[in-house]
């Protein structure tokens, strides 16, 4: 059974679905307060979409539609995130940390600074916290990030020239591997494998599984098989047109993959 979800994009490009108890009529842009573990959380409606309940788990529900005086405080946090990053730089330079400081995020009450920050080694941060819940007076969070986090984080442009996946749609990161690279007859040693986080590129995934199947009903690069001209071994495939390149003793020759078979 489906049931109507709606998908709210938050400020660091990270959607979630949550229900909607009171049907609100709600239109892409639209600003809703919804609940999350939190507490409470401003965002921006992207749609609504019918989703398998067996296979999704609602983040929360969208108490209402968001009012004049929540879009002023949200604008008034927009700018705190701001002072604060740039006193966080300040305090970072000031104590010698080795620290890259890469976003800042106010709750919405106002009552929290989460700071993002990559780094490669351990951290010691406790004057750097000392100093900013005195500065801001409120309760300070310190979160260390992966590079592919930073990247979301950040934003940019892919290879492709289209906005990065991860700011964009996507929501999990899933791992990634040069299997896949390989699988998709890609060069494994070439940084154009690698998207701006400097790991290898997110959609290399989305085609892994047809890759992979496809795979399955060809002969595999290196494999001896028999041919209508003789035995041979394998050295290309071509699984859109479903092609076998084999080189034999003397000379090589291309067949379908229907005219080959197993030694």
């Amino acid at each position: 059974m489906s049931e109507n979800l709606i998908m709210v994009r938050f400020k660091e490009a990270r959607s979630k679905y949550y229900l909607n108890p009171q049907a609100y009529s709600l239109v892409p842009g639209e600003m809703v307060i919804v609940t999350t573990d939190n507490g409470e959380e401003l965002g921006a409606v992207e749609g609504e979409r019918a989703i398998l309940k067996e296979k999704f788990k609602a983040a929360g529900e969208v108490l209402r539609k968001a009012a004049e005086e929540d879009i002023v405080k949200f604008q008034a946090n927009r700018k705190r995130e701001t002072e604060s990053y740039q006193a966080c730089l300040d305090l970072i330079h000031r104590h010698g940390l080795q620290m890259t400081l890469v976003d800042v995020e106010a709750k919405f009450d106002g009552s929290k600074l989460t700071f993002y920050f990559t780094a490669e080694k351990r951290v010691d941060f406790r004057s750097l916290v000392r100093d900013l819940a005195a500065m801001f007076k409120g309760r300070i969070e310190m979160h260390q990030i992966g590079v592919r986090d930073e990247a979301r984080r950040v934003g940019g442009l892919g290879l492709c020239g289209r906005q990065l996946c991860c700011v964009a749609w996507l929501n999990e990161f899933e791992p990634v591997t040069l299997k896949m690279a390989k699988e998709q007859n890609l060069s494994t040693t070439s940084n154009k494998m690698l998207g701006l986080c400097g790991r290898l590129m997110c959609c290399l995934t989305y085609e892994d599984r047809y890759y992979e199947e496809a795979h399955r009903s060809m002969p595999r690069v290196g494999s001896v098989v028999v041919t209508p001209k003789g035995p041979g071994t394998v050295y290309k495939v071509d699984i859109f047109k479903q092609k076998v390149m084999v080189r034999f003793e003397e000379g090589h020759g291309e067949f379908e993959v229907a005219e080959v078979s197993k030694k």
